[in-house]
């Protein structure tokens, strides 16, 4: 039986002046009510969730090519919340037996025994259905549909189907990642345009050179589970140079925009400023890796910390540009 789950197994011998009748293991502690809150939250993943919401908002400004009504972003933005923590949710009740194994996930609720994987179950199917009938009645259905759509995708095709079987697991979950991109555009339109997509894209393509430096910095982990992450399967530097392959489409569709005639001066030169910046950092990270840089040397942490930079200000020039055009 695994040790994790065993909890009885390394139990402590009942203290001889405790109450409790001689030879019966401590009962222990139920977790506070504040605990038990605090744990439904984590499995909603917040922190992923700001980033939903930081691609959510701005493209909302930008649809409206101004500021949009109010109660209908704080709508989307609940809808979103509550359809992209359902995803995550379903991911912890799927992944519970990897989970308990990883050293990064080890606090998680169902590792720690605070949430149960019925609770957690039940918990992922009422935020589902809730997020679906919230978005269809107070933003509108195809909203609804979108999101509905990325909750299936990044539960059955990315965490049941591909997760353990591809180490492209992580680009196939950045479709699903772009998919607020969608929402917030549709909210506000109640259609899909090129504009929509090719910021969708540019989240797609971010989300690789994004995610890799993060899973070469906890490779041991994903071995150890036998979850075939790229940098687990693959070189160093066969990962940073699938990392500048990336970085430049990424670049490259956060330029698109321009041309088209889509966005105006500031977003322009937002997009080549940061992602001048962006590709510098990536070739910098492939140059140390094809130099047999390891360790602290490599350095693969400076991207993924960049990255959350990048993808907060683009978007940010995004709900700015229409007041400057």
């Amino acid at each position: 039986m695994d040790p994790v789950l065993d909890r009885t197994a390394h139990a402590s011998p009942p203290d001889p002046g405790s109450p409790s009748h001689p030879g019966e293991l401590p009962v222990p502690h139920r977790p506070t009510s504040a605990a038990r809150v605090a744990a439904f939250v984590a499995l909603t993943k917040p922190r992923i969730i700001e980033l939903l919401l930081v691609t959510t908002i701005p493209v909302m400004f930008l649809a409206a090519q101004g500021v949009p009504d109010l109660a209908l972003v704080l709508a989307t933005c609940t809808g979103g919340y509550l359809s992209a923590g359902s995803a995550c949710a379903f991911n912890m009740y799927l992944d519970r037996d990897i989970d308990a194994r990883m050293d990064r996930t080890a606090s998680r609720p169902l590792v720690t025994g605070v949430v149960s994987p019925r609770e957690c179950l039940v918990f992922a199917s009422a935020l589902a259905l809730a997020s679906v009938g919230w978005l269809w009645f107070l933003v509108n259905p195809l909203s609804a549909l979108i999101a509905f759509g990325a909750l299936l995708f990044y539960t059955v095709i990315y965490t049941m189907l591909l997760k353990r079987r591809t180490s492209q697991n992580i680009v196939w979950g950045g479709i699903a990642g772009g998919m607020p991109v969608l929402i917030g555009w549709s909210a506000v339109t109640d259609s899909v345009s090129w504009t929509a997509v090719a910021l969708c894209l540019v989240v797609f393509f971010w989300t690789p050179p994004h995610y890799w430096p993060l899973s070469m910095k906890t490779r041991a982990d994903y071995e150890r589970v036998g979850v075939p992450m790229l940098p687990v399967v693959a070189g160093t530097t066969v990962v940073t140079r699938q990392i500048v392959v990336y970085s430049w489409l990424m670049v490259a569709m956060s330029l698109s925009l321009w041309p088209l005639g889509l966005v105006g001066w500031f977003y322009t030169c937002a997009a080549v400023g940061l992602g001048g910046c962006w590709l510098r950092e990536a070739h910098a990270l492939h140059a140390r890796a094809g130099a047999g840089l390891r360790g602290a040397k490599l350095k693969e942490m400076r991207l993924f910390h960049w990255s959350i930079s990048y993808i907060s200000l683009l978007f940010t020039a995004v709900a700015v540009d229409p007041f400057l055009r």
